[in-house]
């Protein structure tokens, strides 16, 4: 996980030398370059890589697993102890994302304010939620969870990547969200599934019988989790308590060093302006990516064990063991992918390719009714949809700045991506079963168009750092004043995307 080996102490570049002769001309005072120690720095990033990495993990596994765990319920009968019928399921899981959607950028906004202390309050809020769903006796019981669970999951994973990319480099970042992003899933999913099956095959415990056990056990290891993060989770690194004060020092040295302007890490004051200016073309087509990939993915893991009982005559556990080999096959592709992009400093690459594994998959589920190939297939759509969300996450917040728009960003694009999810809960409608034909047309149209997008952003992104480079946006810091040239972020002239 160490990617700084070869880094070198940080000097002024030409870019650099260039940024200071705009910032001279808007009479702005330039704060000295900070050297930093290449030994010490690679030390640090080795200290967060083992602290944060686990930690962070370890959240986003509970997140998923408390969020996922329902398909799992299905299985076991939810849906005839609950005198459920027709679609409502449907309408339950679709109400849990629309106020998942709701929460994620105020969540994350509140973060920005209040500190890491907030992402312990939402796991403890979503574990709750789970531990009392084992006690669910009816249709509208199920629908007030839900609504409950969106509302404290929403802002979870966007908080998660706000506080990494305080954290680490923009070089360093793809891999680290990689690894928690993408493996969380693939954990949870593989987790869940054995989790899942070890339950049902433990006897009842009074009133809590079959899918009420996945429910109680898993929202209870959940809430214990959160009430530990009140006293461990990490704050921003200005007063985290896991650096001393050199360590301090020099990550509030790697954040300046990330930015045109140096603020000492200072965050600028949250204004409607910055918000709104979050929402620029890099957000705007990598979020719709993340909705038609959500669309794709999210579907898939939530119906997965349906999926897998049309391919044969399988019990209840066996189906739900089944759903585990593809994820833990995902959890060792997400990171053998981000440490290429990383390598590469490139994102649109190992995400072009990772979408097109998907619509491979697609076809292949399409085209043939072949059992043992449709569940391959299910490891490709697995496999390259636990690439891309990383990806697309990490693509838009490496282009986002300041920090307002990176706090709206890293919640803005899972957050609204997960309106592909709410789509996704009608992919697999039970009428489509058992072949889910209409389902994974659906989802290979929304890859193939991702595929265009992505493309498209590259080209574009492209075409913006040649115009940079050659001035053709250098007007934009006559005249301005210090905060405002510190506001501009990703619209100073010395700004690069990342492509």
């Amino acid at each position: 996980m160490d990617s700084c080996g070869k880094e070198r102490a940080i000097i002024e570049s030409p870019v650099e030398e260039k940024a200071s002769s705009l910032i001279s001309s808007s009479s702005v005072p330039i704060p000295p370059v900070p050297v930093i120690d290449p030994l010490a720095e690679k030390r640090l990033v080795k200290k967060l890589d083992w602290i944060l990495l686990p930690l962070f993990t370890s959240i986003y596994v509970c997140n998923f697993i408390d969020r996922t765990s329902i398909g799992n319920a299905k299985v076991a009968g939810l849906e005839n102890d609950l005198g459920m019928h027709g679609a409502q399921l449907n309408v339950a899981l679709t109400i849990f994302y629309i106020f998942y959607v709701i929460a994620d950028i105020p969540s994350n906004l509140m973060l920005k304010q209040f500190g890491s202390i907030w992402l312990a309050f939402l796991v403890i809020g979503f574990g709750l939620v789970s531990l009392f769903s084992a006690f669910l006796h009816n249709n509208a019981g199920l629908i007030a969870s839900r609504v409950f669970l969106g509302l404290t999951e929403g802002g979870t994973l966007a908080g998660l990547i706000y506080v990494m990319s305080r954290y680490y480099r923009k070089h360093e970042l793809v891999l680290r969200v990689g690894i928690f992003f993408g493996i969380g899933p693939s954990i949870a999913g593989a987790f869940g599934g054995l989790l899942a099956s070890g339950l049902l095959k433990l006897q009842d415990m009074g009133s809590v019988k079959t899918w009420r056990k996945v429910f109680l056990v898993e929202g209870l290891i959940t809430t214990i989790f959160g009430l530990v993060l009140l006293f461990i989770v990490p704050e921003d690194p200005s007063k985290s308590k896991i650096l001393n004060e050199e360590e301090r020092k020099l990550a509030m040295q790697r954040i300046d060093a990330e930015q045109i302007i140096k603020s000492q890490g200072q965050k600028e004051k949250t204004t409607l302006k910055l918000v709104l200016r979050s929402f620029n073309l890099m957000t705007t087509s990598c979020t719709l990516c993340f909705v038609l990939l959500n669309m794709s993915f999210q579907g898939l893991s939530l119906f997965l064990p349906s999926v897998i009982r049309s391919l044969g005559t399988y019990s209840t556990i066996e189906v739900q063991l089944r759903t585990v080999p593809p994820y833990l096959a995902s959890a060792a592709w997400v990171i053998v992918n981000a440490y290429i992009s990383q390598r590469l400093r490139l994102r649109f690459l190992p995400l072009l390719y990772n979408v097109l594994i998907v619509v491979v998959g697609y076809t292949i589920s399409v085209t043939s009714h072949n059992s043992q190939a449709r569940y391959a297939a299910c490891f490709l759509m697995i496999m390259g949809g636990s690439v891309g969300g990383p990806m697309l996450v990490t693509w838009a917040t490496d282009n986002a700045a300041p920090d307002t728009m990176r706090a709206v960003v890293t919640a803005a694009v899972p957050g609204i991506g997960a309106f592909g999810a709410v789509m996704a809960v009608w992919t697999y409608a039970p009428g489509d079963a058992p072949d889910y034909r209409k389902g994974n047309l659906a989802n290979l149209s929304c890859c193939s168009a991702i595929v265009v997008i992505v493309s498209l952003t590259a080209l574009y992104v492209r075409w913006e750092n040649k115009k940079r480079e050659r001035g053709e946006r250098d007007h934009r810091v006559e005249g301005k004043t210090e905060d405002e040239l510190r506001n501009l972020g990703y619209k100073h002239p010395q700004f690069r995307y990342q492509i």
